[in-house]
């Protein structure tokens, strides 16, 4: 039996969104150690606060203060925190209704263990030593034995250098285990090679193969090198760098249909400067020493392909 395939694999970007009027007041005001939220034309108070009411889509604009107090209305234990995670130690997710609130906040309680929480238990927020402006300036919530208060306070919302914009790191952390079909694709690159599957029934030749034809939903087995040459079928040029590429822009990435396949592939286009390339375009790849996939691909100068040649992979 083969060896199974598999491979760390992280997505990670970060996410830049502007704050309007409410958000903006509400992380504002974690700043300054104060929760605020949204009163609807109902007279409830939602925390976190909202623009816009999600029964009647209301434009809410009527800022409330709330307590830093509140109640547990439901909890799950966390043994095991995982990275970038608000506490290091074992804690609770929980749901908090602040007093004042008509609705709960999700965070985490600092707690010694499953047992010292329940549903209707007293906490308070724990405050970051150091705040920014985001949720995570509360650190956490404590358990704190209090009664409950009544009612909240208007708040104009207005702070000296209110928070605008955030920025919130995306990252996705996962295993990567390809099936038996890309399993023998990627072997085939380690050969400086490429395969493909052919569909038994359309008769159409798959690259990369996924071990099943997308049109006709039958399985695929039987093997087919394509290429190594191949044509360029679209393209785009990319004029931002990306975070650890070592490649200078602008560059063009492109599709390309290689020779005996029916499903473009995506690579990169080097050898010629960047405002050269164009559909039609004849392309071979440049390996390296010791990689396991092509490098970029090149001119290989002959004449460009007929339209007709490689229109249905568009």
């Amino acid at each position: 039996m083969p060896d199974v395939l598999s491979a760390p694999l992280v997505v990670e970007f970060p996410f830049t969104r502007s704050l309007g009027p409410v958000q903006s007041a509400f992380l504002t005001g974690l700043r300054e150690r104060t929760v605020l939220g949204v009163r609807t034309g109902d007279g409830r108070v939602l925390v976190p606060p909202v623009e816009y009411d999600p029964v009647t889509a209301e434009e809410l604009r009527e800022l409330t203060e709330v307590a830093t107090t509140g109640t547990v209305t439901t909890w799950a234990w966390n043994p095991a925190p995982r990275r970038d995670q608000p506490l290091a130690t074992p804690f609770a997710w929980v749901l908090v209704r602040l007093d004042g609130a008509d609705t709960a906040l999700l965070h985490v309680l600092d707690a010694p263990g499953p047992e010292a929480v329940n549903t209707g238990m007293r906490v308070r927020i724990r405050w970051a030593p150091q705040r920014t402006g985001a949720i995570t300036d509360i650190a956490c919530f404590e358990p704190y034995e209090s009664e409950p208060t009544a009612g909240s306070t208007p708040h104009s919302g207005e702070f000296a250098d209110p928070v605008t914009g955030i920025v919130t790191a995306a990252r996705l952390d996962y295993t990567y285990t390809p099936g038996r079909a890309q399993s023998a694709y990627l072997n085939a690159l380690a050969e400086q090679r490429t395969v493909g599957e052919r569909c038994p029934s359309c008769r159409k030749v798959y690259v990369p193969p996924r071990g099943a034809c997308p049109t006709c939903g039958v399985a695929t087995a039987e093997q087919v090198e394509v290429g190594p040459r191949g044509t360029v079928t679209t393209y785009c040029i990319v004029n931002i760098k990306a975070k650890n590429l070592d490649i200078e822009v602008p560059y063009v990435y492109a599709h390309i249909a290689l020779d005996g396949a029916d499903l473009a592939l995506h690579g990169r286009i080097g050898g010629i400067p960047y405002d050269q390339v164009r559909m039609g375009l004849r392309v071979e790849p440049v390996w390296t020493v010791g990689a396991r996939h092509p490098d970029h691909y090149r001119p290989t100068g002959e004449p460009d392909a007929d339209y007709d040649a490689y229109k249905e992979l568009l």
